[in-house]
């Protein structure tokens, strides 16, 4: 008889980073590898956003340790993964969150604002891997390293230009690491997530996060939302940390370099939305809103 399938998913005796965890997809990702075991560290800039998520956890029985951290910061991203290692003696999962994004077209970008898209985007996940992949390489079990992308790293992205092209950065960098680190029993994945309802999505950018004081969806927005994605409707957060968990844990074992859309089926769509009359059409002309 093969081993019990829900085994294979634990993650008991781990220990975990997710940088951006305080908030969105982080602390989704937090959340779900919490539950399944794992002690995780959880870096934010908004330390309100850590405490929020370390008490979610310790609530639900887990052990988890918040560092408030500016991910454009190489030394505080760093003295993160380093947190790990101090306070649970090891790590084997990283998952790089933290991210932002300005919806502005390139030209009316400034060199700041470009710059700190790719700080912030692309640059941290660098220094978090270089940080972390040494941890795991001397402690001898392998690891886990998962990079939260969008599948704007994908596609064509009009005032989304240098955010997309962190992203798509951010797959190739998936890839790349794959093949560098699989000699230590290391794999890197990715997931590319599309419209999911976050604090962020939702003009909720700093300070505690409190779901009952997002501004409701307008119905036409709503409709037209629903008619983009697929499986009409936005994604949760919690969706991308079940996804995260599969990746970490013993049921992906074969699996690395490979880039998840966890999406709704947006990807796939590829520019086919349904109607107002329900029927599949390409989006051409297709008044959205």
């Amino acid at each position: 008889m093969g081993t019990n399938h829900l085994s294979r998913l634990s993650l008991d005796g781990q220990v975990a980073v997710v940088t951006g965890g305080g908030g969105g997809i982080g602390r989704g990702v937090a959340l779900a590898l919490a539950s399944a075991g794992a002690a995780v560290v959880i870096g934010d800039i908004e330390p309100v956003r850590c405490e929020e998520t370390v008490a979610a956890i310790t609530a639900n029985g887990g052990h988890a340790v918040g560092v408030p951290t500016d991910v454009m910061e190489v030394a505080q991203v760093g003295a993160l993964i380093g947190a790990a290692d101090q306070q649970f003696g090891r790590l084997d999962i990283l998952v790089n969150n933290a991210g932002g994004v300005v919806s502005k077209p390139f030209l009316e970008q400034s060199e700041r604002s470009w710059r700190r898209h790719i700080e912030i985007n692309l640059v941290s996940m660098l220094a978090a891997t270089s940080s972390a992949a040494p941890l795991m390489i001397s402690g001898g079990r392998g690891g886990s390293i998962v990079n939260i992308s969008s599948i704007e790293g994908t596609r064509a992205a009009p005032s989304f230009a240098v955010y997309a092209a962190c992203k798509a950065g951010m797959i190739s960098f998936t890839k790349s690491m794959a093949l560098e680190l699989s000699e230590h029993g290391i794999r890197v994945n990715c997931i590319a997530p599309d419209h999911t309802a976050t604090p962020g999505s939702r003009g909720q950018v700093r300070g505690p996060v409190d779901e009952s004081a997002w501004p409701a969806v307008a119905p036409d927005v709503q409709s037209a939302m629903d008619r983009l994605i697929p499986l009409q409707r936005e994604g949760f957060v919690d969706e991308c940390g079940d996804a995260a968990v599969y990746l970490c844990s013993r049921m992906a074992s074969y699996v690395t370099g490979v880039t998840l859309p966890v999406d709704g089926g947006t990807s796939a769509s590829n520019g086919w939305v349904r109607g107002r009359n329900g029927r599949w059409t390409l989006n051409e002309g297709l008044p959205l809103t």
